[in-house]
């Protein structure tokens, strides 16, 4: 099984439902036989609704992990968590934790079998940024937080509007006063695709249920 990542949002994407579906789960894995260090993917769901958006993750982990039972959050960036959610004829439940959970993250659980966390991309990131943190967390070798990813992705979405408005002087100026744009790291220069502009889906293939 694998999952697709749209690289720019349809409208669909910009005004999340409030009933998301499983062809419309965006949701990005370590490959097959790997072990990532922190992180075991990322989810990027359409709304901040945990009641809506969790079943239809579970769903599609379930035969992937094993029977997910329990997810927690830190409920930072949450407005309301269920105490349980119902995931195709079993229930899953829902805890939280402050101090202890990084507020970006998803810890899910399956009975027996182990435990996973998930990078939760907001749900209204630009398709560049939100591609960026995916393909990061997803990374066997990478080594950082949820939240270090976010803090990268900021630095990288500053740089990337800096250079633009310094080529904008440029153009503007005839090229005086401007520094060298290529001196700056970007997030379109890794990614296919940025903002609302159009581009091919990516396809990421998924860890395998053992730990």
């Amino acid at each position: 099984m694998t999952a697709t990542v749209p690289l720019s949002p349809t409208p669909h994407d910009r005004f999340p439902s409030s009933s998301p579906t499983s062809s419309s789960l965006r949701l990005a894995l370590a490959p097959i036989g790997t072990r990532p260090a922190l992180l075991d993917g990322a989810w990027w769901p359409r709304s901040r609704d945990l009641g809506a958006e969790l079943p239809v993750l579970a769903s599609a982990l379930d035969p992937l992990w094993g029977r997910i039972t329990r997810v927690t959050v830190n409920p930072t960036l949450w407005p309301v968590i269920p105490r349980t959610v119902p995931v195709a004829g079993h229930v899953v439940k829902v805890g939280w934790f402050l101090p202890e959970q990084d507020p970006h993250e998803l810890l899910l659980l399956s009975y027996r079998v182990g435990r996973w966390n998930l990078l939760v991309v907001p749900p209204r990131t630009d398709a560049a940024s939100a591609a960026w943190l995916m393909a990061a967390a997803s990374d066997p070798l990478g080594t950082s937080t949820a939240s270090r990813l976010m803090e990268q992705v900021a630095r990288l979405r500053t740089a990337t509007e800096t250079d633009r408005a310094v080529e904008a002087v440029w153009d503007s100026e005839g090229g005086h006063g401007a520094r060298d744009p290529a001196a700056r790291p970007r997030i379109a220069a890794a990614l296919p695709g940025d903002g609302d502009q159009g581009a091919a889906p990516a396809t990421i293939p998924n860890r395998p249920m053992g730990m």
